[in-house]
Order: structure tokens, then C-alpha cells, then sequence
């Protein structure tokens, strides 16, 4: 009797939630012939036995959820795309932590007589998809100058209360913090989502915490949100890319500021992360602090590759590369 396909992949995924926390090797394995995934899956592995022993902790288990979100059949040959839910237990410091994100995978599979083998495996790290847009260079250069020049606008409408004889308001990080839990593995169906949504997910934290809209009307400026308005993109290029906002946190001066600490210890919660996956000061991912582990580093959730409670510097990641650097973000506290 010929085997099912489906009977390679569920030793795929055995393996895939085995890797997670144990990279020793076992009699039974899914049959793969992509050798530049096993390369890159086999260095993965050598990084998080370092990982996990240069952070003190010890992995206890993993629990991978798996389900085939889009498939297609064809003659000896089946392309599926599969969502696989992580949920990690580590201990360190005889405390128990856990983690959780969702990883998407392309796997195409092919008949070999009796058998299935898998023949190609597609990681896509979406997180290095950040946009950069044309109009950034300019925002870079004038940004400084335009503060200056102009006081911000609130927008009104969008903050749904009456702010113009309002100072200046603290930034609740709780708040922040419980709305990037509530939301960590969906969109708010309130605003749009976008296929790289990790900026546009922390900006919403933000504003959940407290932080005033600074609406400009114009996309190069200012940090706003209003949606599809007559079909058109209504949005600020810091709320929903990457570079932007971290060009903006790095400059602010009004309404959304922070202070670029040194070391992820000195963040908060509610505090950003930005990340620079090549190194060439081109930021592609935004993350937002949402817990803290038992030596004082930040936990962090994320959207793109949806993230709960993932160690800040994203080693375990296809999108991290040993170029990567990072900026810390501490929101200030009266905004």
C-alpha cells in the first residue's frame, strides 16, 4: 500500500517540535532531501544549545500545534503551507517560564515509490520584510526641522476625546502590556492588518497605553492612524513601518517620545525593541516588552511572526543573522 503524504508530515512535525528543545538525533525522522534547509535547520540547532545555556535556562518541553492552512495536490506531488502554534516551558533559576509563537511553513513533498519525501522546505522570516519607503530618506533628514517648525495636531476624531486642554497625559504601560497580550495572536478587527504587521501592532499598544496621536495629515509626518479613507492609505509611515518608527522614537520630541537606552535591562514594560536583522541601520521588526525573565531580561510579543512572551533578541528566529543589532526604546513616562 502506497503511504500517504500525510504520514511524512506528521513526522515532519514531530521533529520540527522536537528541535525546539532537543537537538539530539532519533531513529525515526521525516525523509528531507533539502539539504539548505537541513544546513540551515542544523545551525539553528547549534545556536539554541548555546542559547538557552548562555541565557541560564534549561528546556523542559515543547508542545507544537500543527494545521494545513492552504494545500495543493497535484500529480506525485503536494505543496502545503503549515501553521505550526510553539508553546515552549523552560526553567531557569527554578523559576518555570513559558513562550509561544506561530511559525508558517511552505513544505512541497513528492512521491518516491511507496513513499513520500519531502523535497523542498520554505522558512520564510518575515520579519526581515520590512518595507522602506522612498519618502523615509526624506523624513530622516528634515524630521528635526519640522518639529520646530510646527506644533503637533491630535487628532480628535481617532482618540474619541477631548484633549485640547489636556497638558500632557502618563503612558499606562499596563494598559499597553494588556493590550498586546489580549491581541498577540490576532488583528484587531478595528484597524487593518498588514502582512508585515509588527509595527502597526506596537503602534496600537502604544496608543492603548495612553499615547496621543500627533496627526499631520501627512503620511511623512507626525505618528497617526485613521484607516481607509475614499479608498486610500490613511496612516503615518511611523505607525506601520519599521524604520519609520524607529526614526521617530530616536527624534520625537513631542506627544510619542522615548529615551534610546543602552542595555535591554533598562527597559519597562511597554518599552520597544527595533531591529536591524543586516546591520546597515535599516530597521525591519518592532517588538513591544511585555515580561520580564528571571535575570531582568525582556520578554517581548510581536506580530508578523505572531510572538507571546519571546526572548528579546530573536536568536531562535531564521530572521536573525550575527549582524543583527537592536535599539532600546524607553517610552517616557509623561507624555
Amino acid at each position: 500500500m502506497r503511504q500517504d503524504w500525510k504520514n511524512t508530515l506528521y513526522l515532519y512535525v514531530d521533529q520540527h517540535n522536537r528541535s525546539e528543545v532537543d537537538d539530539r538525533n532519533y531513529a525515526v525522522q521525516a525523509p528531507i532531501e533539502d539539504m539548505e534547509y537541513v544546513m540551515k535547520a542544523s545551525e539553528r540547532a547549534r545556536r539554541l544549545k548555546l542559547w538557552y545555556r548562555e541565557r541560564g535556562t534549561i528546556p523542559l518541553k515543547s508542545e507544537t500545534k500543527a494545521k494545513i492552512v492552504r494545500k495543493h495536490e497535484g500529480d506525485g506531488e503536494v505543496a502545503v503551507d503549515v501553521e505550526f502554534h510553539v508553546q515552549r516551558e523552560y526553567d531557569q533559576q527554578g523559576v518555570s517560564l513559558f513562550d509561544e509563537r506561530i511559525d508558517i511553513e511552505r513544505l512541497t513533498l513528492n512521491r518516491d515509490g511507496d513513499s513520500w519525501i519531502i523535497t523542498r522546505v520554505e522558512t520564510p522570516a518575515h520579519e526581515r520584510h520590512g518595507s522602506k519607503l522612498d519618502d523615509e530618506n526624506h523624513e530622516a533628514q528634515h524630521y528635526a526641522e519640522r518639529q520646530n517648525r510646527s506644533m503637533p495636531l491630535l487628532n480628535y476624531d481617532v482618540l474619541g476625546m477631548n484633549m485640547r486642554t489636556q497638558k500632557s497625559s502618563p503612558y499606562r504601560r499596563e494598559r499597553a502590556v494588556q493590550y498586546a497580550e489580549q491581541w498577540w495572536n490576532e488583528p484587531n478587527p478595528r484597524f487593518l492588518s498588514f502582512e508585515v504587521d509588527c509595527t502597526n501592532y506596537v503602534s496600537q499598544c502604544l496608543f492603548a497605553g495612553g499615547v496621543p496621536m500627533n496627526y499631520t495629515g501627512r503620511r511623512e509626518t507626525g505618528w497617526w492612524y485613521k484607516g481607509m479613507v475614499n479608498g486610500q492609505e490613511s496612516w503615518s509611515y511611523s505607525w506601520a513601518v519599521a524604520n519609520s518608527l524607529e526614526r521617530l522614537l530616536a527624534n520625537s520630541a513631542s506627544n510619542l517620545r522615548a529615551e534610546l537606552v543602552a542595555q535591554p535591562t533598562d527597559l519597562q514594560l511597554g518599552d520597544v525593541i527595533a531591529y536591524d536583522w543586516d546591520g546597515d541601520g535599516h530597521f525591519q521588526h518592532t517588538t513591544i516588552v511585555t515580561a520580564f525573565d528571571a535575570n531582568g531580561m525582556p520578554l517581548i510579543n510581536a506580530h508578523t511572526t505572531n510572538s507571546r512572551h519571546r526572548y528579546w533578541d530573536y536568536q531562535d528566529s531564521y530572521a536573525w543573522t550575527e549582524a543583527t543589532q537592536y535599539r532600546f526604546f524607553h517610552i517616557v513616562d509623561a507624555l
